[in-house]
């Protein structure tokens, strides 16, 4: 081929096509991203990650958004409550039948500092493992005192310590027992993802109820602070939507930020990763920490 005929570079990145416009968007946003420094909060910032239904994505915004604050320096703790260990398994830390779990912690048989495994992902992520002893930590508690605060008494113990936690992440499992009230009463923010699919807003309401409930007799710091939209397609009228439609109903509290459906952020908990460190310039990744700071934005406005 002659020079004159070769293809120009103006030609092969035109900014005109579909790729050339993704990847300048993915520079822009990753340059933003590392650019910009997190404010760290004034005191430690406790989230519940709920939803009553399932397959929403409460797991895996639990560990991309601990990840990405991980990365940006904080001092993240997640704390896995649903008997699956989901949570466990993707931030790599051990989670076998015999391990020293979060269920040791609730039935009184271990303090929290006993439990808590550092993280592979990052040198400032911890987790409290779950194991599949959970399951049957429900009926335990039936008969234990103080049954729907032992896991705050337990957090607050090991937070009064002054290991300097910025935020501590509770997974739970997706219904409304008394692990998952557990979890409610140990936290002072409420933390909805909502898919952006059919019957998104299904059983939302009575969510937001029960919540209500546990404010006013339990817990009265709770509030609902962040909800956020995941498994996002752009190109469906119904994504976009179910998108207008929760932004309608919380303008407050719906973070800008959209989780786009990504293959990428589904392998990751495969190799026992978050998608922080699976694949950091993927759109999920990028998502996951642009929610991540958006959050870290909010805490140092309030």
């Amino acid at each position: 081929m002659k020079q004159n005929d070769a293809p120009s570079v103006t030609a092969q990145f035109d900014s005109s096509t579909p790729l050339a416009r993704e990847l300048a968007d993915i520079t822009r946003r990753r340059h933003a991203l590392d650019t910009s420094r997190l404010p760290r909060p004034a005191e430690t910032r406790i989230f519940t990650v709920a939803n009553q239904k399932g397959g929403v994505g409460k797991t895996t915004t639990t560990v991309n958004l601990s990840a990405a604050l991980a990365r940006a320096g904080a001092k993240v703790l997640v704390i896995d409550l649903d008997p699956q260990g989901n949570a466990s398994t993707a931030l790599g830390v051990e989670h076998r039948a015999d391990t020293v779990s979060v269920y040791d912690v609730i039935v009184g048989n271990a303090a929290m500092e006993e439990v808590v495994q550092s993280s592979p992902e990052f040198p400032t992520l911890y987790c409290v493992p779950a194991t599949i002893h959970l399951a049957g930590a429900e009926i335990e508690l039936v008969s234990l005192v103080a049954r729907e605060q032992r896991l705050r008494t337990a957090l607050n113990e090991f937070l009064a310590l002054g290991d300097g936690f910025d935020y501590v992440f509770i997974d739970c499992p997706p219904s409304l027992g008394l692990l998952t009230i557990n979890a409610f009463v140990a936290a002072r923010e409420v933390l909805i993802p909502i898919q952006c699919e059919y019957y998104a807003l299904e059983g939302l309401s009575q969510l937001l109820r029960n919540i209500e409930l546990i404010e006013k007799h339990l817990n009265p710091q709770l509030r609902v602070s962040t909800i956020l939209l995941t498994m996002y397609d752009g190109r469906t009228n119904l994504a976009n939507q179910v998108a207008q439609d929760v932004r309608t109903h919380f303008p407050v509290e719906t973070l800008k930020t959209l989780i786009p459906r990504s293959v990428r952020i589904s392998e990751a908990p495969g190799y026992g990763q978050s998608v922080i460190s699976y694949d950091t310039n993927s759109p999920g990744s990028l998502s996951y920490l642009e929610a991540a700071a958006e959050i870290a934005q909010r805490g140092a406005q309030n």
